[in-house]
């Protein structure tokens, strides 16, 4: 049995967590913030027999997808913030970020 760790942006969340109930995968959903972005995340943890790990990392790839979005820089920290003009810039966004750990034991009450 594996452990699924999905850190996802938000905007493909909704989309993943009715995917992954539709194919009967399990899971508990965690609202998380990302770090470059400082956007919101959700995690996804889902237990899973090591014959679905490839489904659900299929599942997960085909769902939460990279597109432009372009963002403005956060203004520099301990400089002179008065010369600093921030322009926008395209950064790539969505992707997942996917952890597959071992479980040696599952129990459910």
């Amino acid at each position: 049995m594996k452990m699924i760790i999905a850190i996802v942006q938000d905007h493909d969340s909704q989309r993943l967590a009715d995917r992954l109930a539709k194919k009967d995968f399990r899971s508990t959903k965690l609202a998380t913030t990302g770090g470059f972005l400082r956007a919101g995340n959700t995690t996804f943890l889902c237990g899973v027999r090591d014959e679905r790990v490839d489904e659900l990392l299929t599942l997960i790839d085909d769902t939460c997808g990279n597109r432009e979005q372009t963002v403005a820089p956060v203004t520099p920290m301990g400089g002179n913030a008065d010369s600093y003009i921030p322009y926008p810039v395209e950064v790539e966004v969505g992707g997942a970020t996917v952890f597959v750990l071992p479980i040696e034991q599952f129990e459910r009450f």
